[in-house]
């Protein structure tokens, strides 16, 4: 059994479902294709057959074409370690990973994205207005801490993965999370915790961090 795993550099949804492939255990059943976005390989007939909306990450697994990171990290608990704590069976505590991820899609990472990427693809001015709006949604997760050892409760889920991926791209393009004193205890534990994970969204920060640098340089 192979997963094809369709991926491109510095990606943090990438990042979030290889860390999960490694929290699984998967790694050695994982096909990498790397998609060159700079190229348009997104928009090869082969491609967009696959996936219409022509993203990263996406993957085959025997067959099924899944793409949108938390969608596809969801999957992989329950296909391939099902009462994995990564995603719990309880429904209540379920929900609250599945609150956490859509927290950080639509809020935390909705925000920087808005605030970031707009600027680099679409030549809008990095408005103090957006920081704020990030600052903003960085207190909503500190107050979620406030309470919790992890994201969603007393032990690693999804939710800190895709939140450590967020918080470290936050961090990266100069938003300091210094301020939050539960963010900044949640994102050592979470490190020290996964330092092996931790290692997998090092490497695609770096990747991002070199990606972006070398936008600005053009």
């Amino acid at each position: 059994m192979t997963i094809d795993f369709y991926h491109m550099i510095g990606s943090p949804p990438c990042s979030f479902v290889e860390m999960t492939f490694a929290a699984l255990g998967l790694e050695s059943k994982v096909k990498h294709h790397f998609v060159d976005f700079l190229a348009n390989e997104q928009f090869t007939p082969e491609y967009l057959k696959m996936n219409p909306q022509h993203t990263a990450p996406t993957i085959v697994d025997d067959g099924f074409i899944l793409w949108e990171s938390r969608a596809i990290c969801k999957y992989l608990v329950d296909k391939y370690s099902k009462g994995n704590a990564l995603y719990p069976v309880d429904v209540q505590a379920r929900a609250v990973v599945d609150q956490r991820l859509d927290f950080d899609l639509d809020t935390l990472y909705g925000r920087f994205t808005e605030y970031y990427f707009t600027h680099f693809f679409e030549g809008k001015p990095l408005e103090e207005s957006g920081v704020k709006k990030i600052q903003e949604a960085l207190g909503f997760l500190d107050t979620f801490l406030a309470n919790t050892k992890y994201a969603a409760g007393s032990g690693l889920t999804l939710a800190d993965l895709t939140l450590l991926v967020t918080v470290s791209v936050i961090e990266a393009a100069n938003v300091s999370v210094k301020e939050y004193p539960n963010i900044v205890r949640w994102y050592d534990l979470v490190k020290s915790t996964a330092p092996k994970l931790a290692a997998i969204n090092d490497k695609y920060l770096k990747d991002f961090i070199d990606f972006f640098d070398g936008l600005a340089k053009k």
